[in-house]
């Protein structure tokens, strides 16, 4: 079996990060979601949020960014790779925002095709805003549509993953994994 290179998709706020970051303890390979790494570069170069002011920059570093870990994801000897949001994020929020993109951001969709896809659905119970995540709950859930929207575009198939305990969530993802 080849590797496989699994995105964790949803709204802000939906658990992606927890996971990410309970499966990283676990001792898997993942990849952390590199928009608030961009947000905060922004931030110190005097950008308070680049995704609001220069929506279409923000998003061509995002897609650099989530191009690298791709490749990254490719060259890491364990056999699979987990990753907090995907290459189609970036077009989904750009759908979202309703901003046009150049068309190496679709033809990035069609070169860097993942294993699996695991959605995390709107949660309201435990979604909260920081710094880095502004969007009301209204905006999250609009978000996560165009997040289905869009990998359904690429075809993907998406594997929802239901609202329980941190520990649970995990077990389903791994249960659906071949390895």
């Amino acid at each position: 079996m080849d590797k496989e290179i699994v995105v964790l998709i949803g709204g802000p706020g939906s658990g992606k990060t927890t996971i990410i970051d309970e499966l990283k303890q676990k001792g898997y390979t993942c990849y952390p979601e590199i928009s608030r790494e961009v947000t905060l570069e922004a931030r110190k170069q005097g950008i308070e949020q680049l995704f609001l002011e220069k929506p279409l920059l923000f998003s061509e570093l995002l897609l650099e960014g989530r191009k690298k870990q791709y490749r990254q994801a490719l060259e890491e000897k364990t056999d699979i790779v987990f990753i907090d949001r995907g290459i189609p994020d970036v077009l989904a929020y750009m759908h979202y925002i309703g901003d046009a993109y150049p068309a190496f951001f679709d033809e990035a969709c069609h070169d860097h095709k993942y294993t699996k896809i695991f959605f995390l659905p709107p949660w309201e119970e435990i979604y909260t805003a920081d710094e880095a995540r502004y969007e009301n709950f209204e905006q999250a859930k609009l978000i996560a549509d165009h997040l289905m929207e869009t990998y359904k575009n690429y075809g993907y198939e998406l594997i929802e993953v239901p609202k329980d305990t941190l520990d649970n969530r995990i077990l389903y993802i791994l249960g659906h994994l071949s390895k």
